[in-house]
């Protein structure tokens, strides 16, 4: 226990409500929401301060860009991207690792740990990066801030590795929230690509925090739609297969850019220079692009807008598109600390005005403006990136505050995600959710040698239901302790199999909650004299928090899960 833990004030907390019962989560969630949005409201500030000190006025980076003389455009990105990079490979040698690399991580399969230092290094490293022009976003070091402060407030209340996990997940719902001003796919970000299925379990923490981190960002920065979308108006009814054709378009187009993304991390990884050096030169790149297109630099808010409000000759659309994707990839690759999120959106609308303006020339009669496809190709290039549909639907449908252009954004996002997930399995997220490889990184650092069996680490706790129990019992371990999943024995003490969360709830939803026995998916448990190696291996396939073990002769020996094996494995390394 840490000495957190132990002040009297969190022990009085402790004792007057479990934590593990839902209204201790509500409430954290409530605490974990308010630190998100300050933290995002902090590093906008910063950012501005430093933009400032640059340019001697609060300006976007575009504007900043084109003010520059030709030798300057060169030589801040490459400036920045050096002193980025001398952050993040220098100051990371005197900060312990201790945690998961990023919020994803920490949430899917880690123990909901994440360091306070090593996430200010890097936010540091990502503020440099940004202020002088790199082409990413600042949505992923605000998220990472936000669920870095839930995981500290999770830890000196001492939370158990599943319940850290939840907090974290409601820090980072709450950053999202605070990045784009869109409290619902705020929530369904986490849900649907971190979680990646919508559990009323984990769906109402996660939706209170971002309830609350958007309250604090309208007393801040007031409430008003981040893009602001002229009219829509559907000209004929025929229209729908343009939108159609516009999805199919981006969901051709996404994986080739997502395929680009990880080349130029791979070349900018195999260059035989230290860490500074490639954030130099992917700063040097985008310099260079913007001597002829300032509209590189940023994560480009001011271009979209203007995209959305201004007409633009097809040359210089082609041109910027091309320039963007050229200094995203150029940005992400040398390894600059930042997200592509807003990058994607800029992308989308560039791509869906080409698109709206040939769909004018070749049926003028029929096409709506090309600003309307600029704003349904951000959703659909979106979800044809994150493999995120709803949510796609929703953050463009909240950034826009546009109800119109929903009917023709859900068609195009639809169309968009099927016809990505047909060309590339994984999204542009994958790396940081894939639970195999994780494992085999924790695996790389055990050896074969390790002794220790799993039926010395299986335990019987709140994870494990009878068959026999009543549908409101489940409903209540499932809100209470935020797992994805229960291990159900039968009446006689053996296994039965795991009860997921997500199909509990629509077994719920059927109006026959006494069935609930139905949606049970037999497993086979792993065997108690697997090595903790094996066991890692095994779990690590798996996505489930909690894995039943049994001796040779099927004998019930308790349960196991990921997070808990990766603590044991890490604090074996501690003690070599």
């Amino acid at each position: 226990m840490s000495a957190w833990a132990k002040l009297p004030v969190v022990v009085w907390v402790r004792r007057q409500f479990a934590p593990n019962t839902l209204q201790i989560t509500l409430l954290l969630a409530c605490i974990v929401g308010l630190l998100g949005a300050l933290a995002t409201v902090a590093f906008r500030e910063a950012l501005s301060g430093l933009q400032f000190l640059l340019a001697g006025h609060r300006s976007g980076m575009v504007e900043l860009a084109q003010n520059l003389n030709w030798w300057q455009r060169l030589l801040l990105p490459t400036a920045g991207g050096l002193i980025a990079g001398l952050i993040l490979q220098y100051a990371t040698l005197w900060v312990p690792k201790k945690g998961a690399d990023d919020y994803m991580e920490a949430i899917a399969i880690g123990t909901g740990v994440l360091s306070l230092r090593q996430t200010l290094v890097k936010s540091l490293s990502s503020l440099c990066s940004v202020a002088s022009g790199a082409s990413i976003g600042r949505e992923g070091p605000m998220v990472q801030l936000a669920a870095m402060f839930a995981s500290l407030v999770g830890r000196i209340l001492a939370f158990p590795p599943e319940r850290l996990r939840l907090l974290v997940a409601c820090g980072a719902t709450a950053g999202i929230t605070s990045a784009y001003n869109a409290p619902i796919a705020g929530a369904l970000f986490i849900s649907e690509i971190v979680y990646g299925s919508i559990s009323t379990a984990t769906l109402g923490p996660l939706v209170v925090a971002s309830v609350i981190a958007n309250i604090v960002i309208r007393q801040f920065l007031g409430y008003e739609a981040v893009y602001q979308m002229p009219r829509f108006d559907f000209v004929s009814g025929w229209e729908v297969f343009f939108y159609v054709g516009l999805g199919m378009l981006a969901g051709v187009l996404a994986p080739l850019f997502l395929r680009l993304l990880d080349t130029a991390k791979e070349r900018f990884g195999a260059l035989p220079v230290p860490l500074f050096v490639r954030l130099a030169l992917g700063g040097l790149v985008v310099g260079v692009l913007s001597l002829q297109v300032p509209q590189v630099w940023g994560n480009g808010y001011s271009v979209v807008n203007s995209i959305l409000h201004t007409h633009w000759a097809w040359q210089a659309l082609a041109m910027v598109l091309v320039f963007k994707v050229l200094a995203t990839a150029s940005s992400a690759g040398s390894g600059a600390v930042g997200g592509v999120f807003t990058p994607t959106l800029f992308v989308g609308a560039a791509l869906g005005s080409l698109y709206g303006l040939a769909m004018n020339a070749l049926a003028p009669a029929t096409a709506s403006v090309a600003s309307s496809y600029a704003v349904v190709g951000m959703g659909a290039f979106l979800a044809a990136t994150t493999y995120a549909p709803l949510m796609s639907i929703l953050m463009i449908f909240e950034m826009t505050l546009s109800y119109q252009v929903v009917l023709p954004l859900m068609l195009a996002c639809v169309t968009a995600y099927l016809t990505a997930q047909t060309l590339r399995a994984d999204s542009v997220y994958a790396k940081s959710l894939r639970r195999n490889r994780v494992a085999g990184r924790w695996l790389s650092m055990t050896g074969e040698g390790s002794a220790m069996r799993l039926s010395s680490l299986a335990v019987d706790n709140d994870a494990i239901v009878s068959a026999a129990d009543h549908s409101e019992i489940i409903g209540e371990r499932f809100i209470a302790t935020g797992y994805r999943n229960l291990v159900v024995r039968a009446p006689d003490g053996r296994l039965a199999g795991m009860l997921d969360a997500a199909n509990w709830w629509k077994r719920q939803a059927t109006g026959k909650p006494e069935l609930w026995t139905e949606a049970i998916t037999p497993c086979k448990a792993l065997d108690g004299e697997m090595t903790l190696v094996g066991a890692l291996r095994a779990v690590g396939t798996m996505h489930a928090d909690w894995v039943p073990v049994t001796d040779g002769e099927g004998k019930w020996l308790g349960v196991v899960s990921l997070p808990g094996l990766i603590e044991i494995v890490t604090e074996e390394r501690g003690r070599e």
